[in-house]
């Protein structure tokens, strides 16, 4: 349990789960939906989820000083967050989320625990989608945990609304919008009241359910994702940065770059929800 993997398999975890030797172990359904999809994550924990698996709120656990959703807590919120679900720092967490995408917002969650320094976590490949399917066993019974001392060791991790500005000038930095094609494009609309579709000057698309198999709904393959920065012209030995609507699934930038060896994959956590709000007329690019 030294080295831990980023991204395990459900028969991993199950026998990770009923395995004494496994060490210290949480999982965690960190369910999060855009509100048009009218599915309530945490409720849909207590009725089914992975056994001995906690909650992580993304709403709860977020700056809400911040006019935007869900943006990154401070290092002592988190600290608090994590401890109070009986987390250590030495604590092997697995995350998943049961979206129909087979993930959707865990490699956020991921990155999250990055960001505050945290190595020993994972992501569950295909999520509770793939669980069920493989006939691993679900419940809807409630474990709580001791409260647990964590100490976040917070890392640069995160750009601004400015770097993200001034980047369109000194192009220092790549930056790869995982929304659709069609928001990125203006084509389609914005999920959220009061926002139009449209990108940021120079940003390259690859929506988020391009790194996944679209008959699995796993993650691809590390050939098949060098493939598709390559194809995307994006270069891992430059820096990049990931942007989405509001910070989720730009996280897939991060953790599938992390996963074909890059590390320093920076999230533009506003994203596009600040840049709408923020931007000059002249830097929000549509083709509508």
């Amino acid at each position: 349990m030294a080295l831990v993997r980023s991204l395990v398999s459900a028969s991993w975890l199950d026998k990770a789960i009923s395995s004494a030797k496994a060490g210290p172990l949480r999982v965690l359904d960190s369910s999060w939906y855009l509100p048009k999809l009218q599915r309530d994550g945490k409720k849909e924990f207590k009725e089914k989820h992975i056994p001995g698996a906690i909650f992580f709120d993304l709403d709860e656990c977020s700056d809400h000083s911040s006019p935007y959703e869900h943006m990154m807590p401070g290092q002592e919120h988190f600290s608090r967050y994590v401890g109070n679900l009986g987390i250590c720092n030495d604590t092997h967490v697995v995350i998943y989320d049961a979206s129909d995408f087979g993930m959707y917002c865990a490699p956020r969650v991921w990155w999250m625990f990055r960001a505050f320094g945290h190595s020993r976590v994972s992501v569950l490949d295909g999520g509770l989608l793939n669980w069920c399917r493989d006939g691993f066993q679900v419940t809807s019974e409630l474990r709580r945990y001791p409260v647990a001392e964590y100490k976040a060791n917070a890392k640069p991790c995160v750009k601004t609304y400015r770097e993200i500005l001034d980047n369109i000038r000194s192009k220092q930095f790549q930056l790869v919008d995982a929304r659709s094609e069609g928001r990125f494009k203006g084509t389609e609309p914005e999920p959220r009241e009061g926002i139009e579709p449209g990108h940021i000057p120079n940003s390259i698309n690859i929506p988020f359910n391009m790194f996944l198999d679209p008959e699995t709904r796993r993650m691809k393959s590390e050939k098949e994702l060098l493939h598709l920065f390559e194809d995307h012209n994006i270069d891992l030995k430059k820096p990049l940065v990931g942007t989405c609507g509001t910070g989720i699934t730009a996280c897939f930038v991060a953790f599938c770059a992390h996963l074909c060896g890059k590390e320093d994959v920076m999230i533009y956590d506003g994203s596009w929800l600040e840049w709408f709000a923020q931007a000059d007329p002249s830097h929000i690019i549509s083709e509508t």
